[in-house]
């Protein structure tokens, strides 16, 4: 599958399987792979860091807004462990963001204004003239609203609690469903309805509800869809 490079743009909820199918894609096309949501959470890590959140308070966006130029993101290939890393000033913390206390925060600090705004900037220069697959909340929307394909990924809140649950007891989180759940639909509400940059489907893409999808028959339809689009035919079949 070579034609030509495009931007792809897969936006959905949390725990959707946005990440394993976009790095799905990324493999097969020779594109590059970026996960924006990794970058909202290494700010977030960055901020608890800092000591910012509170015992019982969240901090004010203005405390946050005056941290964001000490905070220097890198991405880097890890061709051992076949992924990419996220490295927050000069620290990989790929799996420390991946962690429920971050989780339980990423969503207030995503909604900030001014981190959307240094986020988005980033992610342009990241995608700007090369083939790309990103996924996050708003890349077809807001970061690349031209891109040539868009997918809006969706599932059952009961599907992707326990797909989340599955990963984390498998990363030797421990957790309980119930906490996964309440932590998903907390993160669902935030994130739809946040002031700048909501989640929400473009209106020019194609929705894909995996629920009782393989990752196979992702791919199966994906190639097709791909295949008309590099025919010049940007209709759904």
């Amino acid at each position: 599958m070579t034609q030509n490079r495009i931007v792809i743009a897969l936006d959905g909820n949390s725990s959707c399987g946005k990440s394993t199918w976009a790095k799905k894609i990324a493999s097969e096309l020779g594109y590059s792979y970026i996960d924006t949501g990794a970058m909202y959470r290494a700010v977030t890590l960055a901020c608890m860091e800092a000591g910012l959140f509170g015992q019982t308070a969240e901090p004010g966006p203005e405390q946050v807004e005056s941290l964001l130029d000490s905070i220097h993101l890198d991405l880097k290939f890890n061709r051992e462990k076949d992924r990419t890393e996220i490295y927050l000033n000069g620290r990989m913390v790929e799996d420390r963001i991946r962690e429920m206390d971050v989780s339980g925060h990423v969503s207030y600090i995503a909604a900030i204004p001014a981190v959307r705004r240094k986020m988005v900037e980033y992610q342009r220069e990241l995608g700007r003239g090369r083939g790309v697959v990103m996924d996050g909340r708003d890349i077809g929307t807001v970061v690349f609203p031209d891109a040539e394909l868009k997918i809006f990924l969706t599932a059952s809140p009961e599907v992707r609690a326990g797909r989340r649950y599955r990963e984390l007891l498998e990363k030797g989180i421990p957790v309980t469903l119930e906490e996964v759940a309440e932590n998903l639909a907390k993160r669902d509400h935030i994130d739809s309805t946040r002031a700048d940059s909501p989640l929400k489907q473009a209106e020019d893409a194609l929705v894909v509800d995996n629920s009782v999808m393989t990752l196979g028959q992702q791919m199966e339809w994906f190639r097709k869809v791909f295949r008309k689009i590099s025919e010049g035919d940007h209709g759904e079949s």
